[in-house]
């Protein structure tokens, strides 16, 4: 069972909010500020450009230069909020579509807003959290159509061109690009497809543009790793993963899984990296998505590569060649490592994949199979050298397993106290009278340091 810690000050503008175990009503959240029209579109904008927020689906891209791309393409945009979350470490997209439907949605209407957009759009795998969405829409219809597309769960259905192809109708499969969804994207359209957390720091940011700067370097991440429960939390950018590590109840770490899968390996020497996109990017590995897994002294690295490895090839949308091939290749000699039946040039192919698989496929899975061989290789080379000699006890007591790689979702209950709204019978876009935001700016208050 994954817990979720609040920070230790719960201060205002989280994404945790004050009472993560409850969902929230359309009272509740209007309660704490939640979809008032005091910061109209424009103001929004340059509010997020000044606190530098980046997306939380794991490339990390600008939400205000994102957002402007959709917006200066014309047409008649749509916007896409993104919660199919194909890591198996992260938990945190579909908690926030279950517990905080209604700052998500709120996010949503605003980035419409921004963009000119006709249309919203939420995207997701999980029962649980598109009923939430569902009774979120009926308590407070937003200001333009939304529906809901619901898509089966595989490792790439949320990248954002395979969420575009599902909602059009078709599988949720990765196309060649360009086009890029923000050029050409669902109905022909200039789309933007947003993670749900990036939303959900939008709304914040609109409802208190005075802590714009916190909220943008404010995440959430999914913590596991050793004999301990997962932890779903909310941390500031700059936290070393050491702490983390001894936070989530693993403080003698040796490594990590970052990022879900992408990120890959890193060693104990790692840990005292800050959690942070530029300097983890600069040390050859990802935030991504914010799962980070951590090993304890009883864990063999190289069991952990064999479970993502094998992950990733039963993941492949086997649309391409180099991938199915690929990824099959990456996952057996993986397996054959921890088993101990590895060649004895396993380790150089191991290394020629991580180098010439990159940028084969039409989406990031390959990436992330060579990602992972490529740094088992340097963050614990002599663990490969001493498994291509000896079989490995560690390996042998605790074979790989892919299912020690998932977290489960946190629980998110109604409110008892609270009536809420029936869960629609049937139909999920819901066409609103609501009017659209369009209330002067706040001023943009004085920042100090740069953005």
């Amino acid at each position: 069972m994954t817990t979720i810690r609040l920070p230790t000050a719960n201060p205002p503008g989280t994404v945790l909010g004050t009472a993560p175990g409850l969902t929230e009503s359309a009272d509740d959240y209007r309660a704490t500020g939640g979809y008032d029209g005091l910061t109209a579109p424009d103001g929004l904008l340059a509010h997020l450009a000044a606190s530098g927020l980046r997306g939380r689906g794991g490339a990390g891209f600008p939400a205000a230069v994102k957002l402007r791309s959709v917006r200066d393409r014309g047409g008649a945009p749509v916007v896409v909020a993104n919660g199919e979350e194909g890591e198996p470490g992260s938990v945190k997209d579909r908690w926030l579509l279950r517990a905080r439907p209604h700052l998500v949605l709120d996010g949503l209407a605003r980035s419409a807003a921004v963009v000119g957009a006709v249309r919203g759009v939420v995207y997701l795998s999980d029962p649980v959290a598109a009923g939430s969405v569902r009774r979120a829409l009926v308590e407070h219809p937003p200001p333009l159509p939304v529906e809901i597309v619901e898509t089966r769960h595989t490792y790439v259905a949320g990248e954002e061109t395979a969420a575009v192809r599902r909602i059009d109708g078709g599988p949720a499969l990765p196309t060649a690009k360009p086009p890029r969804p923000f050029e050409q994207g669902v109905g022909g359209e200039p789309t933007l497809v947003s993670n749900v957390e990036t939303l959900a720091r939008i709304a914040l940011t609109a409802a208190r543009p005075d802590l714009r700067r916190s909220i943008a370097l404010g995440t959430l991440v999914t913590l596991s790793g050793g004999q301990v429960a997962s932890v779903l939390t909310e941390v500031p950018y700059g936290v070393p993963l050491r702490v983390l590590a001894a936070e989530l109840g693993v403080p003698d770490a040796t490594g990590a899984l970052m990022g879900g899968l992408f990120g890959g390996l890193v060693g104990a020497d790692a840990l005292g990296l800050p959690l942070e996109p530029d300097a983890l990017t600069a040390a050859g590995t990802a935030l991504g998505c914010g799962a980070i897994r951590f090993l304890s002294p009883g864990e063999c690295p190289v069991a952990t590569a064999a479970d993502a490895a094998a992950h990733l090839a039963a993941e492949s949308a086997r649309q391409c060649g180099v991938c199915v091939s690929g990824t099959r290749a990456v996952g057996d000699a993986l397996r054959a490592l921890a088993a101990g039946t590895a060649g004895r040039d396993t380790d150089d192919s191991l290394r020629r994949w991580s180098q010439g698989l990159p940028g084969r496929g039409a989406c990031g899975l390959l990436d992330a199979s060579a990602g992972i061989a490529g740094s088992l290789l340097r963050a614990f080379p002599r663990l490969v050298r001493s498994h291509l000699a000896t079989p490995c006890p560690r390996c042998a007591a605790a074979p790989p397993d892919g299912r020690r790689l998932t977290a489960t979702v946190p629980p998110a209950e109604a409110d008892p106290d609270r009536p809420r709204a029936p869960l629609p019978s049937s139909g999920s876009a819901l066409p609103s009278p609501v009017s659209p935001l369009s209330s002067p700016a706040l001023p943009l208050p004085a920042l100090k340091g740069t953005p």
